[in-house]
């Protein structure tokens, strides 16, 4: 089964998701890599996305690679820029920086992959991709030289993702950046929810199950945790948790 079309149908019953976002730059310690794969597997989390704002180490095929060899997980690219494409990976986040007005995230990048992407067998999943601030300057904002959405203009977000739904784009990732300061409110998550249909994807800021969980309450199909795991890697354990009664109580109401 596609990678978006689990989200929609996990959408459409209410179920709940979670990626580990693994950034090249930061698995370069083969032991530390397979850490995070043995737990990821043992948590039953559902997706890797690998990639990142600035990827200066050339071993993204390599952590494809490791993944694939040891789990089933299915492998999500979560690309900065034209350059992180993996052909070996599941599928690929087409991600438009709509939040901005950079053309080169909105476009530019993307007619530099297309004919590359097209040669592939990867899922393309067009994604509008949100930055919302998370009180400091986070690399993400930094490098595609775009301004987050203030993180108290719920509107303006809420009309942003309805814009990007209406252009066609398939989900919509709301994005705090790496290393952020505080995570997305759940007011913030809430107010999008109820504009778009499509899967909408939240991460940045996750750092303890009970913000985990406020963002699943507030209407995030899939919570994407990074670098809180370097930190606590049982924090996954926690979380996973979370997700997992979540989903049972949907199958026990059926």
């Amino acid at each position: 089964m596609s990678v978006l079309k689990t989200l929609r149908d996990r959408h459409a019953l209410g179920k709940k998701s979670i990626a580990v976002l693994v950034d090249p730059d930061k698995a370069e310690d083969p032991a530390r890599l397979m850490q995070l794969v043995n737990l990821a597997s043992e948590n039953c989390i559902d997706f890797f996305f690998v990639g990142g704002s600035l990827v200066t180490t050339s071993n993204l095929a390599e952590v494809v690679k490791v993944i694939k060899e040891n789990v089933t997980i299915p492998v999500v690219l979560f690309p900065g820029n034209s350059m992180q494409v993996e052909p070996t990976a599941d599928a690929l986040l087409f991600l438009s920086l709509i939040s901005g007005r950079n053309p080169e995230l909105l476009i530019g990048q993307h007619v530099v992959a297309a004919p590359i992407i097209r040669n592939t067998k990867l899922e393309v999943i067009p994604t509008g991709y949100i930055l919302i601030n998370s009180g400091r300057i986070t690399s993400v904002a930094y490098i595609s030289n775009t301004m987050p959405i203030p993180d108290d203009k719920y509107s303006l977000a809420a009309c942003t993702a309805l814009a990007g739904e209406m252009l066609g784009l398939q989900s919509i990732y709301l994005d705090a950046g790496s290393g952020a300061e505080k995570e997305i409110s759940a007011k913030m998550i809430a107010t999008v929810r109820k504009s778009v249909s499509v899967p909408l994807i939240v991460g940045g800021g996750i750092n303890t199950s009970q913000k985990a969980f406020n963002a699943l309450e507030a209407g995030a199909d899939m919570i994407v945790i990074g670098n809180a795991l370097e930190k606590n890697p049982n924090l996954l354990i926690e979380i996973s948790d979370k997700v997992y009664e979540w989903n049972e109580s949907i199958e026990a109401g059926k």
